[in-house]
């Protein structure tokens, strides 16, 4: 068995663990079900993935965020680890060609969606996997009272059916204490060894500030150092970008309604430093490993603490200061107030939305569960007449209920695997050198298409080919017809996923306790938010300590409630020594003339002064009522 150390070293370059990355690893490699709370950029991937290269078999992954599980496929890949993802935007065929080699040793680390879990197919191949490790990333979305409950991570736990006896690793960057007990049990950790690093950030400054005018705070505050600045809506996203690059500024825009080559342009241009301002909705960040952000500015006021900690986080990965400010006003404030009722409609609504759904994606009643659609959630308002802002709360409290799985917006890149051996495609140059020449090059580019389906991209390939993308696409389709290879074109779209028998809305089952139940976890979160929000007098970092469960050892002393704090005892101090000069040289000054030497504004702070000076003995009242040196 490869040491762990060396295997960091060798496929990251990494010298040496970041904190607790070895502890959690140790635990994992001794065969302990273990729970590791890292905050945002703390390396929590790592934890994972140097034991699934240096265990035996096949590690399985299970995250509920498709694009990262893409994303790290591929970089792995690149690092010449064998990996593949199982989501809901593969064909049957492709699913079933990923399971055939996970069991015949293909790959060492397999990233599973929740809901792919509970298939059929899926369950058929586990017996005869040799699985050494679990790990369930973002494991807090296991705890309904979390505030990214996905009811099919409730499924996850069936896996210990199946490997009884290999450990689990639960990952995780927000949970409270109550959210942490819920996800021990929900994952049925038994006796986990827990490892949590602590919720404070000492690079980074938090600044709150109330403002009527965030557009101009918001370009007075990003320099051209490296920074996010994350909003709530898409159109936001767009009038911002375009006001902060008419100000000279170089910015990118990111968000989910832009088409996959744009995002991945935008995200390009942000990473390599061709932009240094990214403005975008929370769908951008997650995963994204670009230490050196200087700044994560919220344009909009986060929903809860924990988007608000997650967010703010990505900021100084790389321990230099950085800063995370929260731009606030009054319709702030207003809009998380109004959100529980738009989050928690009534019971005739939900049901409606539930009809709508069933028509909208045309199935009968008893239909069999545990298929796959393509929806639209614009296309489905505007053909039901429903508000995006209001269906989606409902399509979500629908999701808990685990009726469905909605996915973000997927994108499969093509995939290739060769059929035949290379004696065929050389015999295939006797009479089709052009289809024998685009064969060789795919395997030349990528030599693992013969041993599984292998995400290929068709621009690279006809820049190395020197063919067009028409002539690319007519000879994949020829090869593919003549058996030559199994080839699937690339697809984008968000998905369903229907977990149940269709049933007529009228008789839907649904639990508005539940509902009740999470509607006060929301206000209570809510609140929560606004109190950060509105603070003026803790230390903020505290505050968010306190929320996790995290016992603070001080105030922070790098927070805007910090700073104000030490500013003014430092004007303090300095008004104490004015006054107590003024005394020493004008023995029996009137108090009336101690405040005339200082602004009308700081009369308060001027009395204040002479009291605390007269309580420390240094000044004293003589006996006309003036003011001199205290003996």
């Amino acid at each position: 068995m490869r040491d762990t150390l060396s295997i960091l070293n060798h496929y990251w370059g990494y010298p040496s663990f970041r904190p607790l990355q070895r502890e959690i690893i140790d635990s994992v490699m001794a065969g302990r079900d273990t729970l590791a709370l890292l905050p945002t950029g703390a390396g929590k991937s790592v934890c994972y993935q140097v034991p699934a290269i240096a265990l035996p078999g096949i590690t399985l992954v299970v995250s509920p965020l498709i694009a990262l599980m893409q994303d790290q496929v591929a970089r792995l890949t690149q690092l010449g680890v064998a990996a593949a993802s199982l989501h809901s935007g593969m064909s049957y065929g492709e699913v079933k060609q990923v399971l055939s080699d996970a069991v015949h040793d293909g790959y060492k680390l397999l990233y599973v969606s929740p809901e792919r879990l509970q298939t059929r197919l899926f369950t058929d191949y586990f017996g005869d996997m040799s699985v050494s490790l679990i790990a369930v990333d973002e494991a807090h979305c296991v705890s309904q009272w979390g505030h990214d409950f996905r009811p099919s991570y409730l499924k996850v736990v069936r896996l210990r059916d199946f490997f009884p006896q290999v450990p689990l690793l639960a990952l995780t960057a927000t949970a409270t204490p109550d959210v942490k007990a819920d996800l021990i049990a929900g994952l049925g950790l038994r006796r986990p060894a827990e490892f949590q690093q602590s919720f404070a950030r000492n690079n980074i400054f938090q600044e709150v500030c109330y403002t009527e005018n965030k557009s101009t705070d918001t370009l007075h505050s990003v320099d051209k150092s490296c920074s996010i600045v994350y909003t709530r809506s898409r159109r936001r996203t767009e009038t911002l970008m375009r006001y902060l690059e008419q100000s000279g500024l170089s910015v990118a825009g990111y968000h989910a309604g832009m088409p996959r080559t744009s995002r991945d342009a935008a995200q390009k241009s942000w990473m390599e430093g061709g932009a240094a301002v990214m403005v975008a909705t929370t769908a951008f960040g997650m995963g994204i490993d670009k230490p050196e952000v200087r700044m994560v500015l919220h344009y909009d006021a986060p929903e809860h603490p924990e988007s608000y900690f997650q967010e703010m986080g990505r900021a100084g990965r790389d321990g230099l200061p950085s800063i995370a400010l929260c731009l606030y006003n009054g319709e702030d404030i207003n809009r998380l107030r109004e959100s529980t009722a738009l989050m928690f409609p009534n019971e005739a609504y939900i049901r409606q939305v539930y009809q709508s759904v069933a028509e909208y994606l045309q199935i009968p009643i008893g239909c069999e569960p545990d298929q796959y659609y393509s929806f639209d959630l614009v296309d489905f308002c505007q053909k039901f007449d429903l508000q995006p802002a209001a269906a989606l709360p409902a399509l979500k409290l629908l999701e808990r209920e685990n009726l469905w799985t909605l996915t973000e917006s997927v994108t499969t890149p093509a995939t290739i695997r060769l059929l035949v051996e290379r004696g065929a495609i050389d015999d295939l140059g006797r009479y089709r050198e052009d289809l024998e020449y685009i064969a060789v090059g795919l395997l030349r580019m990528y030599p693992t298409l013969f041993f599984y389906p292998t995400p290929v991209f068709e621009g690279a390939i006809c820049k190395r080919l020197a063919i067009g993308r028409e002539t690319l696409a007519a000879g994949l389709a020829e090869l593919k017809r003549m058996g030559f290879i199994q080839y699937s074109v690339p697809s984008e779209g968000p998905q369903m996923f229907f977990h149940h028998y269709r049933v007529d809305s009228r008789h839907l089952t649904l639990n508005m306790k539940k509902v009740k139940d999470l509607r006060d976890r929301h206000v209570t979160r809510t609140e929560a938010m606004i109190g950060i929000l509105e603070n003026t007098e803790q230390c903020r970092e505290v505050l968010l300590l306190r929320y996790f469960g995290e016992v603070p050892k001080g105030d922070c002393g790098h927070c805007d409630i910090c700073r104000d704090r030490k500013a003014q005892t430092g004007r303090r101090v300095s008004m104490d020594a004015a006054i107590l000069k003024l005394v020493q040289a004008h023995p029996g000054i009137a108090l009336r003339e101690v405040t005339a030497a200082f602004e009308p504004s700081a009369y308060s702070a001027a009395i204040a002064a002479v009291r605390s000076l007269m309580d420390r003995g240094e000044v004293r009242l003589s006996p006309n009522g003036t003011l001199v040196v205290g003996s």
